[in-house]
């Protein structure tokens, strides 16, 4: 006779019905916190404004963008350096879908308008920086090469308008912040050479005086992405200028020169990358370039650095987003992939597996956060602001970026054999997810730079008391401000022992996300993303015996919910 079957046996889906497609799914509907996290940050009625256009991103990135993401991944651009008739007048050829992205990031969102100028999306005024992160963090889900674009065209702007002279300012901004695409001029910045990559005071590159009041700029530049840009700032040497540092200046590269004509710079050679595929990163060489200075000669690196800085909380920013599709895409297959009678969702060492993944997914989010109104109280000259800003984004692209390799890559096991076929999702993630930890400083230099701006801004202090004071408004998590002492005093010993810089990085990234989550958990009434703050603690933070059987708190169904039905 037969024997009944348990009613928590599943019979398994045949065929292609037993792999899950997230194809066309909402992000922004099918992420717990993306609105509600949105909601805490942004003002009621900017947010308001804003939900229907969050919810649009969530669509295009799940679908119609995610599709153009592939596409043009798998159909990178292409150098052609002369004409027909043997002119040096390189041109790059994007693939139609790489066009089509740029008109809903530039033109459509105005992603890197929106912090300058009013107008765009039908806001008056400039937007703060919050604002701009919630919708490129959908973005970049499906969409990572072009976030770099978008980026340093958003630097380009702030970095001139605090530095440049005010003619300058006038003739150049409105281009770079245009969200008409023929009216644009994009953002590019060229540092590096093959001889300084970190160590600016290397830089080769020679600038000389010109007549008109403009400089000539002559030698190579190793990695320029986006090299075709509108507009690019250039670290120089100036001619006679003092050695060191003191004697690198900075510039504005135009493409082209106000008559019309080619500026004297070719582009050698384009990249052949690991990921980013779909963004070009090339090889410069100038021949005279026409050139305009930028704010004080003498603190060149110091207003780069402004740009650099932007374009790591952007990096960070960047990370976040892809631990988020990442873990979309492994909560909507655990949910429906059944294998032994039970849907994967439901056994003990996925569940954790998973929590693996949101923990560090949903601490950068904060961090994301947490940043980005540091970044907008620092622009109004609040008192403090600038070093917690100048400490969170080193902190931010430090531990992000390198988290974002981690969880990418156990996303995708989530998966299994689908995960490592290029047509999904996943690879791509994979790829462009070590970018992060590597461009705009590796991790050892960006650790470095926590050190610094303690020395430098005194942030340290100033981050301790911004963790106690989220501790103090509800972000308290049991052992985090005994452990913050701890962290504080490493940080500080690490400023006369740099080998103890990473270490001290983590310890107090990990505490003031924890703080933040706990904030963000109180004032939202959240005991999941409470419970998420004690995990940090727990988990990345507390001596932990590795051959102890510890017991482990209850993970809630709440916390690792079906994205897919929360789209639905």
């Amino acid at each position: 006779m037969d024997l009944p079957v348990p009613v928590d046996i599943l019979a398994p889906p045949v065929g292609a019905a037993a792999v899950p497609d997230s194809q066309g799914l909402n992000l922004y509907r099918a992420d717990p916190w993306a609105g509600r996290l949105a909601a805490l940050y942004l003002p009621p009625d900017l947010f308001a404004h804003l939900a229907p256009h969050l919810d649009r991103m969530g669509a295009l990135a799940g679908g119609e963008l995610d599709r153009l993401a592939g596409e043009a991944d798998r159909n990178p651009p292409v150098l052609h350096p002369r004409t027909r008739r043997g002119e040096d007048a390189a041109r790059v050829d994007y693939h139609p879908a790489y066009r089509a992205m740029e008109r809903i990031a530039f033109a459509d969102y105005g992603l890197a308008a929106m912090s300058h100028r009013g107008g765009v999306l039908g806001w008056p005024a400039p937007m703060p920086p919050a604002a701009k992160y919630a919708l490129t963090m959908l973005f970049v889900q499906a969409e990572f090469g072009l976030c770099c674009p978008l980026s340093m065209t958003d630097s380009l702007a702030r970095t001139l308008r605090k530095f440049g002279d005010p003619a300058l300012v006038a003739r150049v901004l409105p281009a770079v912040t245009a969200t008409d695409l023929d009216a644009l001029s994009q953002g590019a910045m060229f540092m590096t050479e093959q001889g300084a990559g970190s160590d600016i005071a290397a830089t080769a590159v020679m600038a000389a005086p010109a007549a008109d009041g403009s400089w000539r700029l002559t030698g190579d530049k190793w990695f320029c992405s986006n090299p075709d840009a509108g507009m690019a700032m250039v670290l120089a040497r100036r001619e006679g200028g003092a050695p060191g540092l003191r004697g690198v200046s900075l510039f504005l590269l135009p493409r082209d020169l106000p008559d019309g004509t080619r500026n004297a710079y070719r582009i050698v050679r384009l990249k052949s990358k690991l990921g980013t595929r779909s963004m070009a990163s090339g090889e410069i060489r100038l021949e005279g370039a026409t050139a305009w200075l930028v704010g004080d000669p003498e603190a060149g690196f110091r207003q780069m650095a402004d740009m650099v800085n932007n374009s790591r909380l952007s990096n960070g920013m960047r990370a976040a987003g892809m631990m988020r599709r990442a873990t979309t895409e492994a909560l909507f297959v655990a949910h429906r992939r059944v294998a032994f009678g039970r849907r994967l969702v439901t056994m003990p060492l996925m569940r954790r597996q998973l929590l693996k993944l949101l923990v560090p997914t949903e601490q950068a989010r904060s961090m994301v956060f947490q940043a980005a109104e540091a970044l907008r109280r620092a622009d109004a000259g609040e008192r403090d602001a600038y070093a917690l800003v100048r400490i969170l984004t080193p902190l931010l692209k430090f531990r992000a970026c390198r988290d974002a390799r981690k969880v990418t890559g156990d996303a995708m096991e989530v998966r299994g054999g689908c995960g490592y076929i290029e047509e999904w999702a996943d690879p791509r993630l994979v790829r462009d997810s070590h970018l992060g930890s590597i461009w705009e400083g590796t991790s050892n230099i960006v650790a470095l730079d926590v050190l610094r701006a303690a020395q430098r801004e005194g942030s340290l202090p100033v981050l301790r008391d911004h963790i106690q004071g989220l501790a103090g408004n509800g972000g308290e998590v049991p052992g985090l401000l005994p452990a913050l002492d701890r962290a504080v005093a490493l940080a500080e010993q690490a400023q006369a022992d740099p080998a103890l810089a990473r270490q001290a990085a983590s310890a107090l990234y990990h505490l003031a996300s924890a703080a933040a989550m706990a904030w963000e958990a109180q004032r939202m009434g959240d005991a999941d993303r409470a419970l998420l703050a004690r995990l940090v603690l727990r988990h990345r933070v507390a001596v932990r015996d590795p051959l102890a059987a510890a017991p482990e708190e209850a993970v809630p169904d709440s916390l690792l919910p079906d994205p897919g039905a929360l789209a639905a």
